[in-house]
């Protein structure tokens, strides 16, 4: 073991002292020559000489010696640290599943099950406190309390699944597990949740494309092959027929090109439904692009539009813009579709109301439900888009369904170009994931309103919204 130094590496004044080795290294070489010389081994003035030059560059290099370790520049080897490991609460309160440990006294007591450690997931799931709590407060699914019962009292290993509340629905898988008895005597366990909601939309998607596709491309694959028979028996030499023929087949291939894009493109919005998008998009100008965009579908059937927009930045919400402009895509093709020749399609954007506005009926008179409901926040502000038809309007019985997957009203023609019955399905969905609404009021005869709302901007913006001109109308 190497001793320690007798002396401080310092001074009282504060000067760094020289090491003893150093000095025992200046001084034994002139003293060795000194010593040869006093006992005749060696010429005196050579000895001398020679000692006076080695006493010389000996303390040269000392002063460099010392001057390098008193630089605080020079790299210093580090001091050995011992590793402890951090304490298991920082563990876990990093962990990114939210997880609690439950504590429970009675069986029979069943408002005493309380949770005393929520880690960061947990607290911002469940908004709670970190001081703890009734375990009621934060988890009111019947399985996953049962299974946190088994593991306190029982001292069994549990796993459940269970959807939570709210509009995304978010799907877990709950693990709970028995951790014995504190030190007052009660019961502990473990409850960590697992958020499966990504693997398990992906399997319903699967399952749902495959279903969706197969049942809805049968028709126009069944045309088509009936049309291609045709052709190649007696109808091969009937040039009418033939022309008439390969419209139609034309027609059909068409329809399952959209059906495809449309499924597609529905199962990119499902899969990602519970993410919200963190961009901003001016809702006013992404609905003037639409209409430019829409304006030769429009002026073929003779409808013109009716834009009452606010200005410029007014109607700043938070979004994905290519979303957005799918959903005000959507709806205003379906207006069009449905407006007779000559009519008029009004589109409206009015920014700044709360939830409870922006769902309000206009239309005493009208038939009207809400078919999508956010879980909205204290004092959120919402920009409401409106779309209006002059249609024949639905029936109230109709209106519950309008959102599912191909679903059309019986008895209504949407014109030339029929749809694929999934455009108010791919416009609630991705609502939804903007955590907005979707409201649909309609009087049979009169025509359809769709409004859909999404939650306003915070802060400064992030994405600038396109070049675009004003809107012919504005809010007064």
């Amino acid at each position: 073991m190497p001793m320690a130094s007798p002396l401080p590496p310092f001074r009282p004044d504060g000067a760094r002292r020289t090491p003893v080795g150093v000095w025992g290294a200046v001084l034994i070489g002139p003293g060795a020559l000194l010593a040869l010389a006093l006992t005749g081994g060696a010429n005196p003035a050579a000895a001398i000489t020679l000692a006076a030059a080695s006493g010389a560059g000996g303390l040269l290099l000392a002063r460099r010696a010392v001057r390098r370790a008193a630089d605080p520049a020079t790299p210093v080897a580090a001091p050995a640290v011992v590793d402890h490991p951090p304490p298991f609460d920082v563990i876990l309160e990093t962990l990114p599943d939210p997880l609690m440990v439950i504590a429970a006294e009675e069986a029979d007591d069943l408002t005493g099950r309380r949770f005393v450690f929520a880690n960061a997931a947990a607290r911002e799931l469940f908004k709670l406190q970190p001081r703890g709590g009734l375990l009621v407060t934060a988890m009111r699914n019947p399985q996953v309390l049962e299974a946190v019962d088994e593991s306190l009292f029982a001292g069994v290993r549990r796993s459940v699944d269970y959807v939570g509340g709210g509009a995304q629905g978010r799907e877990w898988a709950a693990h709970c597990a028995p951790l014995g008895v504190d030190a007052r005597g009660a019961r502990l366990a473990l409850l960590v949740l697992r958020d499966e909601t990504d693997a398990r939309r992906s399997e319903r998607t699967r399952a749902d494309f495959l279903a969706n596709a197969s049942h809805e491309l049968r028709t126009p694959l069944a045309s088509l092959s009936g049309f291609i028979e045709t052709l190649r028996g007696h109808a091969k030499d009937d040039v009418g027929a033939r022309d008439r023929f390969l419209g139609i087949m034309q027609a059909q291939a068409e329809r399952m090109s959209r059906l495809i894009d449309d499924l597609m493109s529905l199962s990119r919005i499902e899969l990602n439904e519970h993410i919200a998008p963190s961009g901003q998009v001016d809702l006013a100008m992404a609905v003037i692009d639409v209409l430019d965009a829409l304006a030769p579908q429009s002026k073929a059937k003779a409808v013109s539009f009716d834009p009452v927009l606010p200005p410029r930045g007014a109607a700043l919400v938070e979004g994905d813009r290519d979303q957005i402009v799918q959903v005000i895509q959507n709806l205003v093709d379906n207006a069009i579709k449905y407006t007779p020749r000559d009519g008029v399609v009004r589109v409206e954007v009015f920014p700044g109301l709360t939830a409870e506005m922006a769902a309000a009926p206009r239309d005493p008179a009208a038939a009207r439900l809400s078919l999508l409901t956010p879980d909205h926040l204290e004092g959120e502000r919402y920009a409401v888009l409106r779309v209006s038809d002059r249609g024949p309007g639905m029936a109230r019985e109709h209106l519950p369904r309008l959102t599912e997957r191909f679903y059309r009203v019986e008895g209504q023609k949407s014109g030339d170009r029929s749809g694929t019955g999934l455009g108010l399905a791919i416009v609630k969905h991705i609502v939804n994931r903007h955590r907005g609404g979707l409201c649909v009021e309609s009087v049979q005869g009169e025509g359809a309103t769709f409004g859909v709302y999404f939650p306003m901007a915070k802060g400064e913006p992030t994405v600038a919204a396109p070049p675009a001109e004003t809107a012919s109308r504005a809010l007064s």
